[in-house]
């Protein structure tokens, strides 16, 4: 990717409240493979990370943690790290559908956080965890700036913030919810 367009780059963490595997957060492992299915077939989805030792995309380096899960009792967290076109699209999967709905639910399944929900960042190369964490630590310890940003506070490729283009985010949700319709059947069904 070296070269090419700037991409938007998200990383995200949190903390379960329970084990993976346990009932408390069932609600969340069920929804998960329906969120990165609707992830993947979103308008302005680039890439994802995969995790090292499971099936489906490749692992973009070591997986590695926040700060944050020090003390936590947990070996691993939910996080995420992805390529989107911009910040609308992003915005558009993320704030309506599939993902919507699991973020609705998210309370039950992860504690409060001390710590940013995620960061953003423009990048011209496929970013790895340690860069993802090193952002998210960044944006938490000094707040948004160009380098490591939220959807509040954004930035443009070039440095500059910008104003988020609302048209667009409605726009690209539309098309989101005729993709996945029957992803959203699915996940207003299950257990939360």
């Amino acid at each position: 990717m070296a070269g090419a367009t700037r991409r938007l780059a998200i990383y995200n963490f949190g903390l379960f409240v329970a084990p993976y595997d346990s009932s408390e957060v069932e609600g969340f492992r069920v929804r998960e493979p329906l969120n990165f299915a609707a992830a993947e077939t979103a308008e302005g989805f680039i890439g994802r990370s995969g995790y090292d030792g499971e099936p489906g995309p490749e692992c973009w380096g070591n997986q590695v943690f926040p700060r944050f899960i020090e003390g936590s009792g947990f070996a691993t967290a939910p996080s995420s790290l992805s390529l989107w076109a911009d910040i609308e699209s992003l915005m558009a999967f993320s704030y309506s559908g599939v993902h919507a709905d699991a973020l609705k639910h998210a309370r039950n399944w992860q504690i409060p956080r001390r710590w940013p929900a995620l960061v953003l960042w423009w990048t011209d190369q496929r970013p790895d965890w340690q860069e993802g964490v090193s952002r998210f630590e960044q944006l938490h310890d000094h707040g948004p700036g160009p380098v490591a940003f939220h959807f509040k506070e954004p930035y443009g490729p070039d440095g500059e913030k910008v104003i988020i283009d609302r048209a667009c985010i409605r726009r690209l949700s539309e098309v989101n919810a005729q993709r996945h319709q029957g992803l959203l059947a699915a996940v207003r069904g299950m257990k939360v």
